[in-house]
């Protein structure tokens, strides 16, 4: 199975206008295919910006919306797996919910998983969203098994090790990673890469947003640092501050011959665990 080409796009999008996310998005994955990549990673909320306000509400959607299908048309152009961030609305009309959302779109347009953020972090995430319930969501893509989770869940060990133990090879992380918490990217992680033997993509955004939109908790200040983070911790690639495309191999031959050498999982003792609550 030769490797899978990722694309990691570092870019804060244009906040407030989709039609503007759209059109970065859709030059990215143009750079990207040319680059010989099958999946493009986005950030956290890449489809609408982060820090919009009450602008969330208007420019929330269903999974199925226009938002996914003009995402489905630039992936089946570029023929390359997409996954976005975006504000999700409940398709139940009387449920009301918000949900903070990433979606994956296959090469071939289908829907392939949508998984919605358990760990709301801040004020801002909190006034808007309502926590997701299934901590792991995964799809195939390539012969590996994909999973998906949205920034301050990557924080949180036992996301992670769930993920392992559900065989998750390649964990995608859409990211609004601000300061001053940039150690998550720079240090954190590749050891969830590691101790879960798993490669991580972590894409984050960058720049300032915010300001009026953010509420009590002002502007934002992403920091950027994007990575893609291997099986034995080692970060294949590292974006600085400012916008960027990178483009990173995920090895399923390196991945199964990191697992044989590294026995984490196989050497866990759950019956110990139990107290954990």
């Amino acid at each position: 199975m030769p490797p899978l080409r990722t694309a990691l796009l570092q870019s804060s999008g244009r906040p407030g206008s989709v039609d503007g996310g759209l059109r970065v998005l859709d030059e990215a994955a143009g750079r990207a295919a040319a680059a010989g990549a099958g999946l493009l990673v986005c950030p956290e909320m890449f489809l609408t910006g982060y820090a919009i306000g009450d602008a969330v509400d208007r420019l929330a959607e269903t999974a199925d919306g226009p938002g996914s299908a003009a995402v489905a048309e630039i992936a089946v152009r570029h023929g390359l797996a997409v996954l976005y961030g975006y504000p999700e609305r409940d398709p139940a009309p009387a449920s009301g919910a918000l949900y903070n959302s990433a979606q994956l779109i296959g090469p071939d347009g289908a829907r392939l998983a949508n998984y919605r953020k358990t760990h709301l972090f801040g004020c801002f995430e909190r006034t808007w969203f309502t926590p997701g319930e299934h901590p792991v969501v995964q799809a195939e893509l390539a012969g590996l098994r994909i999973g998906i989770m949205i920034c301050y869940d990557v924080e949180f060990p036992e996301n992670v090790r769930a993920h392992a133990l559900a065989g998750t090879d390649l964990l995608l992380v859409p990211t609004a990673q601000m300061h001053p918490f940039q150690f998550v990217a720079e240090s954190m992680v590749p050891v969830r890469a590691f101790e879960n033997q798993m490669y991580v993509a972590y894409v984050n955004r960058t720049g300032e947003e915010g300001a009026a939109g953010a509420g009590a908790e002002g502007a934002f200040e992403f920091v950027g640092l994007s990575c893609l983070a291997g099986p034995d911790g080692a970060v294949r690639v590292r974006a600085g501050r400012g916008e960027e495309l990178l483009l990173g191999e995920v090895d399923g031959e390196l991945l199964a011959a990191s697992r044989a050498a590294n026995p984490y999982l196989a050497d866990r003792r759950p019956g110990l665990y139990t107290a954990l609550g």
